[in-house]
């Protein structure tokens, strides 16, 4: 098959996400093309990249590129304009990562009505947020990037847990916890924020006005054991997963995606999550993370992973074992069943 995918966000490639952080919804997109490929399909790709190139034998175009006249599959990302990116195609996807109510939004229900595509989902999540009314829907597996899989975890010493949450999406309440809770049980403690924002912060750069009572809240939390660290590509990142204890999740409604979440599962870091959004999809509570009922109990299970080097080994195992499948051949090869 002749398979289009069309993201109209920010430049961005399948290189990308190995030499410097990427969001998880463009990481996401970045993996698809090339299992695709592996697949035997004659992929093209149109987004934002800044030249055309060959990435895994699928051929990645800028978004002013030549579009094809035709194609046998386009799928279109989070955008559902793009569903009439190429005029002529067998069968339309619209890839969604955002809450399943957006899909009712006037314009949105109009344009998935005029071009009945199959929606391509992320969580069950989405789909309890709005109606299908007929429409055929599939949720595609989850899967993370090969860095994540196959390495062993080497927790480090001083005790390290790590968040990777935006800072709009519950730092602040996590950070006071950490403080008031989850740092007086396990004083060694030392909590990694991985933030590019509040890493720029700490170097002295401007940021949203709304953010910098945070940052100056995190900044002299530093004598609590926080610490800000600038993420890095998948390599690097998964590294710094694999040398902690426990990933800390404070999740939000509205994330479908828990990117993050699932790499760190697939790397062997246990997590403590707040049960929002798709956070609770990611983990198996009790055996590879937990999903906690209120502040006390998350204060102290991310404690006791802290703490308990066996309950932590066990659940690291666990979620290694679970994740050890679940790759982006795996995910494209279940497309490639519902597209046929």
């Amino acid at each position: 098959m002749h398979i289009t995918l069309v993201d109209d966000s920010i430049p961005f490639d399948g290189y990308s996400a190995s030499s410097r952080p990427l969001g998880g919804a463009e990481k996401a997109f970045a993996s698809l093309p090339g299992a695709l490929a592996r697949l035997g399909h004659t992929v093209q790709v149109f987004n934002r990249c800044r030249w055309g190139m060959y990435i895994e034998s699928a051929q990645w175009e800028t978004f002013e590129g030549k579009k094809p006249l035709r194609t046998d599959v386009l799928i279109a990302f989070r955008k559902p304009a793009l569903l009439e990116f190429v005029r002529h195609a067998g069968k339309r996807v619209f890839w969604h990562t955002g809450p399943g109510r957006l899909l009712d939004r006037p314009a949105t229900r109009a344009m998935i009505d005029t071009h009945k595509p199959l929606l391509l989902l992320v969580a069950e999540a989405q789909a309890r947020d709005f109606q299908a009314k007929g429409l055929a829907a599939g949720l595609l597996p989850m899967a993370v990037r090969s860095d994540y899989l196959g390495a062993e975890p080497r927790p480090q010493e001083p005790p390290r847990a790590v968040v990777t949450t935006h800072p709009a999406h519950g730092l602040d309440w996590l950070v006071d916890l950490w403080i008031g809770k989850i740092r007086p049980k396990a004083p060694d403690a030392e909590l990694h924020i991985h933030s590019m924002m509040l890493a720029s912060a700490m170097d002295g750069a401007e940021i949203d006005e709304a953010l910098r009572p945070l940052a100056a809240k995190v900044k002299a939390a530093a004598r609590h054991g926080v610490v800000v660290c600038r993420p890095q590509g998948d390599h690097l990142m998964a590294e710094a997963l694999r040398e902690a204890r426990v990933h800390l999740y404070p999740g939000h409604a509205d994330d479908m995606g828990c990117f993050t979440l699932m790499e760190s599962q697939a790397a062997g870091c246990p997590a403590v999550i707040r049960p929002l959004g798709a956070a609770p999809e990611r983990i198996k509570d009790g055996i590879t993370g937990y999903a906690s009922p209120d502040d006390d109990a998350f204060a102290n299970l991310a404690a006791m992973l802290l703490t308990d080097r066996s309950v932590q080994q066990t659940m690291s195992a666990e979620a290694r074992t679970a994740w050890k499948g679940r790759t982006w051949d795996g995910a494209a090869a279940t497309l490639e069943g519902w597209l046929k």
